[in-house]
């Protein structure tokens, strides 16, 4: 996504950070995907835009850099340990307001569902909600099918104002931001392209529910399969190789 980041740059964690290179190591055939065309025109396609891959001064600096700098101030201020200190204390505005102030410094959710967000936690009650049931799906007990499932019927009742709350980017965007690892951000017109492109439809419905979200994490470990050579780190490069493939901000 290309819009204007904050002057800050960070450095990715660890050795991800390379010199910048202008090729990338020859797609492996020993292990063919069944999509293998597909696979390689998308590979292909990123490759052409960022030759040195995921290392790639450009890509760090237009897609990923930003997005690991918003994890890195959740993980600062809302990790599990604090996170769990702020509910035991009370602190529930507080939680809401640094969570939607995180979001705020990306490009990730449009300016309505920003606004709408906003709306839903400004009421002790709506700031509540959202913190238990975002602590829940982060960090509960319960299997990730219970915890998503439970986390969008909590959206789904915060308060509403004018623009509606329950949307897919909204949905995952606390979770891609807060793990990474784990969790993908689904933007569904770019991401539904993007698997179009791949060979794959997503059985598509605009409400958030777990079977698609299940799917979806399927589509993107077989993507991650398909390019591993590219050494992938986590989800912020697979939801940035997926936006390339989609977005008409990287034509064709």
């Amino acid at each position: 996504m290309t819009t204007p980041r904050q002057n800050a740059k960070a450095t990715p964690p660890g050795p991800d950070r390379a010199p910048r290179r202008r090729s990338v190591g020859a797609l492996t055939t020993t292990r063919l995907p069944a999509n293998f065309v597909q696979a390689r025109r998308a590979r292909r396609k990123f490759v052409r835009r960022f030759p040195g891959g995921f290392r790639d001064d450009d890509y760090v600096e237009l897609e990923r850099d930003y997005k690991w700098q918003a994890h890195l101030r959740w993980r600062d201020g809302l990790g599990e340990t604090q996170f769990a200190a702020k509910l035991r204390s009370g602190r529930f505005a507080e939680i809401a307001a640094l969570a939607s102030r995180i979001e705020s410094r990306t490009n990730l959710l449009f300016s309505f569902e920003k606004m709408a967000l906003r709306d839903a936690i400004r009421s002790e009650a709506g700031a509540e909600a959202f913190s238990r049931g975002l602590f829940d799906l982060l960090h509960g007990a319960r299997a990730m099918e219970a915890r998503f499932s439970s986390w969008i019927e909590t959206v789904a009742a915060l308060p509403q104002r004018q623009t509606r709350v329950l949307t897919w980017p909204l949905v995952t965007v606390f979770g891609f931001i807060a793990q990474p690892r784990t969790h993908f951000f689904f933007k569904p017109t770019v991401t539904r392209e993007a698997a179009r492109r791949y060979g794959v439809e997503l059985a598509y419905a605009s409400r958030p529910s777990w079977p698609l979200y299940r799917d979806l994490l399927s589509f993107v470990r077989r993507v991650r399969t398909d390019i591993q050579d590219l050494k992938p780190r986590d989800m912020i490069d697979l939801q940035s190789f997926l936006w390339v493939q989609g977005s008409e901000e990287y034509p064709d």
